[in-house]
């Protein structure tokens, strides 16, 4: 479980919700306990934030969204065994969907969270109406993967100040702007007993990310339940950032051959990042897509 210590005035979960093996699961949610059920999985080293833009509109429109932290992030527990496999998140999902009690939710992922999806939707762990995955795919490219490893493996002695990890995003993130207040940039990392900040996920979710010989397994996983969704016809979107150097347009294409029922929509000037990037376009595509589903 996670010990570290918040940074004064980072946001509180508004929930917390079960998960597999016991663990808590953070959680912010929007909208009315009636509405049909969106829930929002954020990227590797993401936290719930990232989608409080996209989850607030969202319920505007009559959704009930909620947005999670994922095992070993924010303020989620960790797992004491190191246990963050795939089937692991995607049993948190499930139990999350059986405690919030609307068994066809709308699954929205990114990047891991977009794996997590789609294993979900495509293996028959969840009955999802429809799912949105961004900026992933069965086949992504291994440079930009491994650029977001090695991003987040920088610093393994912490921090010493905002600007410290401002600078450290920025080194990742060029074309965005830097932030001139740094306060938001608390709820991405946590105190340690000598009180440096260190990035908020539990260092043991990175340390089986490079496996090599794994690749063409996922790949094979990933693609069988493309194929599920294609079978099922399951409403299926997908996003890319048009500047992503993880999902190619060729691998978006490849994807969009499996399930040739689904939608897509490129954002031109969005990276990896698109949620944060672009929100008001992704969460414009995003909730046109789900206009589009029956009640």
């Amino acid at each position: 479980m996670n010990s570290r210590r918040r940074l004064p005035g980072t946001p509180e979960p508004m929930w917390f919700l079960p998960g597999g093996e016991g663990l808590s699961i953070a959680a912010d949610c929007w909208g009315r306990d009636e509405d049909p059920l969106v829930l929002l999985l954020h990227g590797g080293g993401q936290t719930r934030h990232a989608w409080k833009g996209t989850g607030e509109a969202l319920a505007k429109a009559g959704l009930r969204t909620c947005s999670l932290d994922a095992r070993g992030h924010g303020d989620s527990d960790w797992s004491p065994d190191g246990e963050y496999e795939q089937d692991a998140m995607v049993g948190d999902v499930v139990s999350v969907v059986e405690h919030l009690g609307d068994p066809r939710p709308v699954l929205v992922g990114a990047s891991m969270g977009g794996g997590v999806a789609l294993c979900a939707a495509g293996e028959g762990r969840i009955d999802a109406r429809a799912v949105v995955i961004v900026d992933m795919a069965p086949r992504i490219e291994q440079a930009g993967a491994r650029r977001i490893i090695d991003f987040m493996r920088q610093k393994p002695n912490g921090f010493g100040s905002l600007e410290e990890v401002a600078d450290a995003i920025a080194s990742y993130q060029p074309h965005r702007r830097r932030p001139r207040v740094l306060d938001g940039l608390k709820k991405n990392v946590r105190l340690d007993e000598n009180n440096r900040m260190r990035w908020h996920w539990d260092p043991a979710w990175l340390g089986d990310k490079r496996r090599i010989g794994e690749i063409d397994a996922r790949w094979e996983r990933l693609q069988k339940a493309a194929e599920k969704l294609a079978e099922l016809r399951v409403p299926t979107l997908l996003v890319r950032g048009g500047l992503s150097d993880v999902l190619s347009e060729e691998g978006a294409r490849e994807f969009l051959e499996t399930c040739p029922h689904a939608e897509y929509v490129n954002v031109s000037d969005a990276a990896h990042m698109v949620a944060g990037d672009r929100n008001d376009l992704f969460t414009q595509a995003v909730a046109d897509f789900l206009r589009k589903l029956p009640r």
